[in-house]
């Protein structure tokens, strides 16, 4: 595969366009050397970023000592480079699934064990076929579940774990792919060297959403940022107090120290809930099941 293959042509209005786009939409939570760095990652992959070939995902944002940014591939774009070797051939056959009705659980609805799937690579005069298996409990993400606790007045693990994303319902999609990605990376282990598809990585959500739907994100991500809101929601704690933008990571618990710090005056709880309705509408929509354990402790707190 050529290194300097760019699906972005450089120094042009065009270009210049993508570029703005890009940085809107798809790679919209980059700074300045990310979004350098992805884009030189795209160019020399060949890939797309608004065909959602390729895309940036950034890890603890409000948190610079643990910020990370993870360039991810889809699956088109692997097919995609693979595909420009001239020397691919996908297989006729559907994946192989192997189950076992032991290992069926919330967090393995199906049983599923592993997936194994098959690539054809041209190589010496002759098409060979390579196979490589992806391991469900090698790649399904699972997360701590948490929830309210009663004497402490905080959220805390349950102990148990929860499968995220698009894995409890697509289980066999999500398992395939992975496994397809294995199969390529073994078949050309130089055009995918560090490359990874999003079900690969251990993370509990992938974005999945159209061109159009992106850039609208990015827009409404672009107009919060011009007031000071960002990745926030505007809330007033104390009777007379100025609005404060709360990242969505930390609204939960700076709603349970308020419900504890006025615990035995329920009609100041119940003032600042109606102070914050439209505030905590937002909060149910970004995270509802957090949001709900907001609205479980104002019930408690004014019974």
């Amino acid at each position: 595969m050529a290194s300097n293959v760019t699906r972005l042509p450089a120094n042009s209005t065009d270009d210049v366009r993508s570029l703005a786009l890009i940085r809107r939409t798809v790679a919209a939570d980059c700074n300045d050397a990310e979004f350098e760095l992805f884009i030189h990652s795209a160019r020399h992959l060949g890939l797309d970023p608004l065909r959602r070939q390729i895309y940036a995902l950034v890890y603890n944002k409000n948190d610079a000592a643990k910020r990370k940014m993870s360039i991810i591939t889809a699956i088109d774009g692997f097919r995609v480079i693979a595909e420009r070797t001239g020397h691919y051939r996908p297989d006729e056959d559907e994946p192989s699934i192997t189950y076992d009705e032991g290992r069926r659980s919330e967090t393995n609805p199906l049983g599923i064990e592993k997936a194994a799937v098959r690539v054809w690579k041209f190589s010496h005069g002759d098409w060979h076929k390579v196979t490589a298996s992806a391991y469900w409990d090698e790649f399904a993400p699972l997360k701590d579940e948490w929830a309210f606790d009663d004497e402490s007045g905080r959220r805390k693990p349950t102990g148990k774990k929860t499968l995220e994303g698009n894995w409890p319902k697509m289980g066999r999609v999500m398992i395939s792919k992975c496994a397809e990605a294995q199969a390529l990376r073994k078949a050309w282990p130089d055009a995918f060297s560090g490359v990874y598809v999003a079900e690969e990585m251990d993370r509990a959500r992938v974005l999945d959403m159209s061109a159009t739907e992106a850039a609208e994100e990015g827009a409404k991500q672009e107009r919060m940022e011009r007031i000071g809101a960002g990745r926030s929601v505007l809330m007033v704690f104390e009777d007379g107090g100025n609005l404060e933008p709360v990242p969505y990571g930390k609204i939960a618990d700076r709603c349970f120290e308020f419900i504890e710090q006025h615990k035995d005056e329920p009609s100041q709880i119940l003032m600042w809930r109606d102070r914050n309705k439209a505030a905590l509408q937002e909060f149910w929509a970004q995270a509802p099941s957090e949001a709900l354990e907001v609205k479980k402790a104002v019930e408690r707190a004014t019974a």
